[in-house]
């Protein structure tokens, strides 16, 4: 990681807030490493007409399991890392790839309850075409935690549509010690189930404030009224979602620490350099192979 990976964010506000967040961890405080593997909506295939490049979103956490996953980030994995682990958001096909997960050799696929058959029989058929082990294939039910070498992964509510009417489509709340990471997409807002869950609702006395958010904007500046706002969220969407938490005393990042945009639709986007100019602080959008490192100093 680079402070080059964090300057690029547009105007001298934005590059400033983006360096200070590459900066190495305070002794004791506790980060949270990712790096996206893609961070563009389905309708950013490769390369388009601007040059702009954007893979279907997904993330490595830790270096170790991935949110999400496709064949189009393949490419964006460090040479000698083996995930062992995914975690779906949902079945369509810009997150969910089962050939691509046989290939890597993912050991274990987490998707929710509502589609766990359904993905069981994809995996296997899968694997025995490419003759290699299927993973298992485990169901999360709603509010169910599951840690992966020291990280805790929640299953919570997004609001969002598949072509399985039963499907519910989930976001997660991602822990490692005073990290509390909300990621956030495919979803129109956050739905009050999962801000329960996560200690965000302030109709929940005792609540938790996350400390780092990473959330979609399918929609861009200007593209508000976008029909996709029933199912997806916009640059708005999320800045109203910081400026509620921040009054409420329910986000509670380190000094500096960008808000990360993803899944980033190409018809609704402008390019990378005119997002970083034109973004409201302390949204940062987020590019391919950008790694961070999420940080926390609060008490609770």
């Amino acid at each position: 990681m680079t402070r080059r990976e964090f300057s690029i964010c547009g105007g001298a506000a934005l590059g400033a807030l983006c360096a200070r967040a590459a900066e190495p961890s305070d002794a004791g405080e506790g980060t949270l490493k990712l790096r996206f593997l893609g961070t563009g909506a389905a309708d950013w295939n490769g390369r388009d007409e601007r040059g702009e490049h954007r893979r279907f979103t997904s993330i490595l956490v830790e270096g170790r399991t991935l949110v999400d996953f496709t064949s189009r980030c393949r490419d964006m994995i460090p040479d000698g890392c083996r995930p062992d682990t995914v975690f779906y958001t949902h079945s369509h096909g810009d997150h969910y790839g089962p050939k691509a997960a046989v290939a890597l050799g993912v050991r274990r696929a987490y998707v929710h309850e509502s589609w766990a058959k359904d993905a069981e029989r994809v995996f296997r058929a899968a694997a025995e075409k490419a003759n290699a082990a299927a993973p298992e294939v485990l169901p999360l039910s709603i509010g169910t935690a599951v840690e992966v070498d020291g990280v805790r992964f929640t299953a919570l509510p997004a609001n969002h549509a598949t072509g399985r009417l039963a499907e519910q489509t989930i976001m997660y709340l991602v822990e490692k010690g005073p990290v509390r990471l909300l990621y956030a997409t495919d979803t129109g807002g956050i739905p009050a189930r999962a801000a329960q869950i996560a200690g965000i609702d302030m109709h929940i006395r005792g609540g938790k404030p996350i400390t780092a958010l990473i959330m979609e904007a399918t929609m861009g500046l200007g593209y508000e009224d976008d029909f996709r706002i029933y199912t997806h969220s916009s640059v708005a969407t999320v800045a109203q979602i910081v400026r509620v938490l921040e009054k409420t005393h329910r986000y509670a990042p380190a000094p500096g620490q960008p808000v990360w945009l993803t899944h980033m639709a190409r018809t609704l986007h402008g390019t990378q350099a005119e997002l970083d100019a034109r973004l409201p602080k302390p949204l940062c959008a987020a590019y391919d192979g950008l790694e961070i490192e999420l940080r926390a100093k609060w008490d609770c």
